[in-house]
């Protein structure tokens, strides 16, 4: 009868500029997609030059690489009887435009641009292309020769419209139109659409995937259809993983699901479904057959083509299935674990080397690359031959088999506790008995000597000798000679990364590690050019309160009983002189506020967009059971007083892994001024007078 229609979307792991890659990712989607019995396959948004190519968009060369990749598939057997929608730049007019192009048999049918761009946070749409606004309208689109050779078309449908095949009519939705208040699948519904596809760039926050699942079953709840979203996954050269979650929904519920995080480059998900249960879903539901009745139509594109076969009616189709949500600890375990691998490998160095403090943010860190190092050995247990070639490489051994974690770790992972005259012997134990059970290669060093060189070289200058507050100095001294420690210590992690493996006798260098967390960052509490400094950050956007979970985590499913201690320990930076052998210095009180009141304002400052006077505002009321409007007062100009001094900061910080929404990240998503009028007075004042009417 044709009513069972087998569909495939994909998950890809594409890399910016990788024209090569990409197209062997994409050749290796459709050639899985048909052999599962799929007429139809779906991949990620801008899948063909890779998601993150920013400022790339705009060279020329990057559309013609596009559309030489395009001619490559356009041309294979592999893509034959199958409609192939990828996504690739297309300049029309003059006019660069994020676009779907959908073919099938060496004929493209459709090029269908993006009509709502994403512009907030990480994305910046509207920097390289133009939104397409004019709905329901379809102009000739010239194709260069290259494509002319081979399609033997001049000109092709461009806009918006569905496609119309033998069996039923499908629709194009592109990542944010998914978001959109007036997202394009509710009228394409309405006018008889029964498939909507939506190809994607999601990348991975904490706590978002439920957003995601949530808005794709709802497109269809309301509406009926069937509903098919590919995503971008890994890292494809910048502070974002692309968590995949290729998924499948039909009336509201979802009927296959991707993985989020997994170390395959390739993964596609097949689902055969019967169109009939998208008639009878939609007959009852009259207020929509209502509204169908006043639509304005699509242009549909005629493709003398079927999704179902004609006999199919004893054809098993799929089931609704309950989508399984990883909780924050997974995620954080998860995300970025899989993010370093892919920086790793495409960074061709041979490992990690971290500043183990002894720590929470460090040894989350650590744990982090343990957490890789589990999913690399799981990968090459599954059978995963491109995760094997690429650990072999890393290591230099063309016969290895990753198989143990801890011992994996040895190879890939170099950790190295920098003690001072200043640090406990606690830490240094901490860190030594965590690098034991993660199986990390441990250094243990003194950074005295070179300090009191350094001093040495400003005392024999200046004359004078800083001394710390406790022996009489004052709080500059005392500041700058906290600041010596903290950046020899990155001076010497560089200096072990590169030369550590060549002392070995092993080749390569190593990825030095930062272990800032997001609050740290947004408050500032940090030494600039210190161990926050690195080449790439797992935690850098993730909050105290989150890590501290993540390590309990650790405990209980990597039986990692060496931090137990850690996560018991007072937060400390170690860099002013002990007492009685005890460490004096924490991190709360230096800073003047807890980590839990830093997230709270992160939030308020970042995602509720308050400025000082605002957050004062709303915190009377969220905080009126533990203070009076004076305290509340006094915590938000002290926050905001230590936020611009040290704004600065952020100019300089480490790319690091974006999992929260409040990340103060200066470079992309948090774009603020960094030299503030520290006083804030006319804020202050208003918030002074309110504080007096209160």
């Amino acid at each position: 009868m044709g009513r069972a229609v087998t569909v495939a979307t994909c998950a890809l792991n594409q890399w910016a500029l990788d024209f090569e890659g990409n197209l062997e990712r994409i050749f290796r989607s459709i050639d899985i997609a048909k052999s599962k019995g799929a007429r139809y396959r779906l991949g990620p948004e801008l899948e063909i030059c890779g998601y993150g190519c920013s400022d790339h968009y705009y060279e020329s060369d990057t559309l013609l690489h596009s559309f030489q990749v395009l001619a490559k598939l356009l041309e294979s057997p592999a893509t034959r009887d199958i409609i192939c929608d990828v996504g690739m730049p297309v300049l029309h007019r003059n006019v660069r435009y994020n676009c779907r192009v959908i073919f099938l048999n060496k004929k493209i049918l459709l090029i269908r641009p993006k009509i709502s761009l994403a512009n907030g946070g990480n994305y910046r749409e509207l920097r390289w292309f133009t939104p397409w606004s004019k709905a329901r309208h379809v102009e000739e689109y010239f194709l260069p020769r290259i494509i002319q050779e081979v399609t033997g078309q001049e000109t092709v449908p461009f806009g918006d419209a569905v496609l119309a095949t033998k069996d039923t009519c499908l629709g194009a939705e592109i990542c944010e139109e998914l978001w959109a208040p007036n997202s394009p699948h509710i009228e394409m519904g309405l006018d008889g659409v029964e498939i909507f596809t939506n190809s994607s760039g999601s990348h991975h926050v904490l706590r978002k995937a439920h957003a995601r699942v949530d808005l794709v079953n709802s497109a269809t709840a309301k509406n009926g259809g069937i509903y098919i979203l590919a995503n971008q996954k890994g890292c494809d050269g910048d502070r974002l993983y692309y968590d995949g979650c290729a998924m499948i929904s039909m009336n509201g519920e979802t009927v296959a699901q991707g993985s989020q995080f997994s170390l395959d480059d390739v993964e596609v998900l097949v689902a055969t479904l019967d169109l009939e249960d998208v008639r009878s879903y939609r007959a009852e539901i009259s207020s929509r057959n209502l509204a169908a009745s006043k639509v304005n139509p699509y242009p549909r594109v005629k493709v003398n083509f079927a999704l179902s076969c004609p006999d199919d009616v004893a054809v098993p189709t799929c089931m609704p299935i309950q989508w399984r949500h990883h909780s924050p600890e997974e995620e954080i375990s998860l995300g970025p674990a899989c993010w370093l691998w892919d920086y790793l490998r495409r960074s061709k160095q041979a490992g990690f080397l971290l500043p183990l403090s002894g720590g929470i943010d460090s040894s989350a860190t650590a744990c982090i690359v343990y957490s890789m190092c589990h999913q690399v050995c799981l990968a090459v247990k599954n059978g995963n031959a491109d995760v094997l070639a690429d650990a072999r490489r890393i290591v230099n051994d063309e016969t290895y088999i990753p198989e143990d974690p801890r011992e994996f770790c040895k190879r890939v992972f170099t950790t190295c506790y920098m003690a001072s005259e200043n640090s406990s012997q606690d830490t240094c134990n901490r860190a030594k008995l965590l690098a034991e059970q993660i199986g990390s290669y441990h250094i243990n060093l003194n950074i005295d000597a070179a300090v009191k060189a350094v001093v040495g070289i400003f005392s024999v200058v200046t004359g004078r000798s800083p001394r710390f507050s406790v022996y009489g100095g004052s709080s500059r001294e005392s500041l700058a000679l906290q600041n010596v420690q903290a950046r020899i210590r990155m001076v010497l992690a560089y200096l072990f990364a590169q030369l550590t493996l060549w002392a070995r006798g092993m080749p390569g260098g190593l990825l030095v590690l930062g272990s800032a967390n997001v609050d740290e960052s947004l408050r500032g509490y940090l030494t600039k050019y210190d161990c926050s400094s690195a080449d790439i950050n797992p935690i850098g956007g993730i909050s105290k309160t989150d890590l501290k979970n993540f390590i309990q985590y650790c405990i209980e499913n990597f039986q990692l009983t060496a931090l137990r201690s850690i996560m018991s320990a007072p937060p400390t930076a170690e860099l002013e002189p002990l007492v009685d052998g005890q460490v004096a210095q924490t991190d709360e009180t230096d800073m003047g506020m807890t980590y839990a009141e830093l997230s709270v304002y992160g939030k308020l400052r970042k995602i509720a967009k308050a400025g000082p006077y605002s957050m004062f505002c709303k915190l009377i009321s969220m905080w009126k059971e533990i203070c009076t409007p004076r305290e509340v007062a006094s915590k938000v100009k002290h926050f905001f007083r230590m936020y611009s001094v040290n704004r600065h900061k952020m100019t300089t910080l480490t790319p690091s892994y974006h999992a929260e929404n409040y990340s103060p990240d200066d470079n992309r998503f948090d774009l603020r001024p960094f030299l503030y009028n520290t006083s804030w007075s006319w804020q202050f004042r208003c918030i002074d007078k309110q504080v007096n009417a209160l």
